[in-house]
């Protein structure tokens, strides 16, 4: 019987160095795929420190719909935002008073620093839209919750809110109304509630907000930084003894030498690649014939967002999610239904050099309105310097076709008199486009309306 012959590779191919620096290399990918969410995190709690120059307890929110200088995962431009962040390590229990939604609605969620969604607030909330004060209780609480509070329990310290005032119409008197709403958002320590602090508002309209993760070395000195803010998960114990490889271990500050860094630098680099890639195929479709991607797997949906099964917990799922989202809900609704893609209608990649069109059919299934916006593939954030995020059915310039229909032109520059119509990408950059309706109607679930694929036309 003949052998085969096994190469010594240790002795042979490669040296001590080069193994340890391989092995070094495969775990740092796999720990900024494990830890995207909570260095996603840490990347909107610094904007909000840093740009916002806000502190625990304070609002920020923005006065008009967000636009281009407003960088968080996937936002859109239709609505007002508001933000907050809560430390229950520095403050202890933490009372968010949410106002009762009169004149306007108000909906979001609260997450921990994983961001998984704790809880709802609005019409899915335990307030039912009638407004309350909802206790944030920091890991392994056993005190007692006073009377006339929501409990909401969380297995971390940190954790973030985002809501959104809705107005009924775009009137001055019905935007009034919505911003109301955000001035009774308020966020204290339980200790201080028999005479809360006075809040601050922070306006961000116009101002830069980058919450956007870096894909360079700050990535694994922010993952470091969370792992010694935030207790040890039993389903990540395993984790964070790779980590120690990497020099990321609790209780110690993370100091990687020169050569550390460079593996890094190139580990960060493969990782941000990996999620561009399978971003583009994270989906399923929603037409069989067609390009449009439901973009939240149903391990999203099953799970609550914590990504976890019965038999598995979904890692790449979790990491490529919140590389491209933030903020889930802990109850999806009906109110909203999104599609994105990746693709033209041969299946080509969309590049930001090339231009296109998707002809969106009449009669659109949407009972308030439809929007489409573009984001940069390489952020998942809105294109940074556009002058212009999305079109949407209430704009009353876009030019409609005589039977209803509407082209939307994608590309960086606008074919003559579409400037209306035109959405603006970046040569070399790859992009793609969320098209969402608000108030989805009966021919959308029943398939009987559908949206065409995205054309590269000359």
């Amino acid at each position: 019987m003949k052998t085969t012959h096994v190469p010594n590779l240790l002795a042979k191919d490669f040296s001590s160095e080069e193994l340890h620096r391989r092995t070094l290399e495969r775990r740092a990918v796999e720990a900024a795929i494990w830890g995207m969410p909570i260095v996603s995190f840490d990347a909107t709690r610094q904007a909000f420190f840093r740009d916002a120059g806000a502190k625990y307890g304070d609002i920020v929110f923005l006065s008009q719909p967000s636009d281009g200088k407003f960088l968080a995962t996937t936002p859109n431009n239709q609505s007002r935002y508001i933000w907050l962040q809560f430390n229950t390590h520095v403050d202890g229990p933490v009372v968010l008073e949410i106002p009762a939604a009169v004149g306007a609605g108000l909906f979001g969620s609260m997450l921990d620093a994983w961001q998984a969604p704790l809880a709802d607030i609005g019409p899915a909330g335990d307030d039912q839209g009638k407004g309350g004060k909802y206790l944030l209780l920091p890991p392994g609480f056993e005190g007692d919750v006073p009377a006339g509070y929501f409990p909401v329990r969380s297995e971390t310290y940190n954790g973030y809110a985002v809501f959104r005032p809705i107005s009924q119409s775009s009137s001055k008197a019905d935007v009034a109304k919505a911003l109301a709403l955000v001035k009774q958002v308020k966020l204290y320590p339980l200790s201080k509630a028999a005479n809360p602090p006075a809040t601050r508002y922070v306006d961000m309209v116009g101002k830069l907000f980058d919450g956007i993760v870096r894909f360079d070395e700050s990535f694994y000195a922010s993952l470091a930084r969370m792992v010694n803010e935030e207790p040890v998960l039993p389903r990540d114990k395993q984790m964070l003894g790779m980590l120690r490889t990497l020099g990321i271990e609790k209780g110690k500050q993370f100091k990687p030498d020169a050569a550390t860094q460079a593996v890094l630098k190139q580990a960060i680099s493969e990782t941000h690649a990996w999620f561009m890639d399978r971003l583009v195929t994270y989906g399923e479709r929603f037409w069989p014939d067609a390009k449009w991607d439901v973009l939240v797997p149903p391990i999203a949906a099953t799970s609550g967002f914590t990504f976890e099964a019965a038999d598995y917990f979904d890692v790449d799922a979790r990491g490529i999610g919140y590389f491209s989202f933030c903020a889930p809900p802990k109850k999806l609704g009906a109110a909203t239904v999104y599609f994105g893609a990746f693709f033209d209608g041969h299946g080509q990649r969309l590049g930001g050099e090339n231009a296109y069109r998707l002809r969106v059919p009449a009669n659109v299934p949407a009972k308030q309105f439809w929007a489409v916006t573009v984001y940069s593939l390489e952020e998942a954030t809105f294109i940074r310097d556009s002058a212009r995020q999305s079109i949407d059915s209430y704009d009353q310039k876009v030019k409609k076709n005589a039977d209803g229909s509407v082209d939307i032109y994608f590309g960086p520059k606008p074919p003559a008199g579409q400037e209306a119509n035109w959405l603006p990408t970046v040569a070399g950059k790859g992009w793609y486009p969320i098209f969402r309706f608000y108030g989805p109607e009966k021919p959308l679930f029943e398939k009987t309306w559908k949206l065409p694929d995205i054309e590269k036309v000359k």
